[in-house]
């Protein structure tokens, strides 16, 4: 069953190709909880058939990552919280999510665009304090792109070195994203210690 559906999805991202890409990888970075590795893992394995160019399909699911998350920063810049909170739970945005992000971006500042965008849970909803706080934009930009584009490639990599072994697939998904969270606390520290030094 589970082989059917893996199945199911490479085929339904090789027809969709590119643009396929990019609407699933605006979906997963805006408000729907759209997974992002229902895309990028399908995309790697396809370029590993010679089926789709990888570096196309990182920079595609990149853009995708990015435009999604500028639609939620101008969300937020533009209708404001309690905007949020009141018909974000149409769109599974709950008020607590708002709250949790909210309280990362705040800890963590400009920096938590970029570290946000490679944790689970939070990477889809870290546009929303930053548009409340009138993130200077092409900041907000650069370090999502470089945020997005690692995960985008790392998931892509998955794919193209894994294939369609929906247990390996699982568990370096799982092992990466550990990592990334261990080097990112490592990383956030000494960035906080770097700032409150200079200050």
């Amino acid at each position: 069953m589970l082989s059917e559906i893996v199945t199911f999805i490479v085929n339904t991202v090789s027809d969709w190709g590119y643009f396929g890409i990019f609407a699933m990888m605006f979906l997963e970075s805006s408000f729907f909880p759209f997974p992002s590795e229902v895309a990028m893992i399908p995309a790697g394995y396809l370029a590993a058939e010679g089926k789709m160019n990888l570096f196309a399909a990182i920079f595609i699911g990149t853009a995708g990552s990015l435009t999604g998350a500028l639609f939620n920063y101008y969300l937020a810049v533009h209708f404001g919280r309690n905007f949020l909170v009141k018909y974000g739970k149409y769109f599974f945005i709950t008020e607590e999510s708002i709250d949790k992000v909210e309280k990362f971006f705040k800890v963590h500042g400009h920096i938590s665009t970029f570290s946000g965008r490679l944790i689970p849970a939070v990477r889809q909803y870290i546009s929303f304090p930053a548009g409340l706080a009138r993130m200077n934009l092409k900041e907000f930009a650069f370090y999502t792109t470089l945020g997005a584009g690692i995960w985008t490639t790392i998931l892509a990599l998955i794919g193209y070195f894994v294939g369609k072994n929906e247990a390996l697939i699982h568990q370096y998904t799982k092992e990466i994203t550990i990592a990334i969270i261990l080097l990112l606390s490592v990383g956030i520290g000494y960035y906080i210690y770097r700032h409150k030094k200079r200050s």
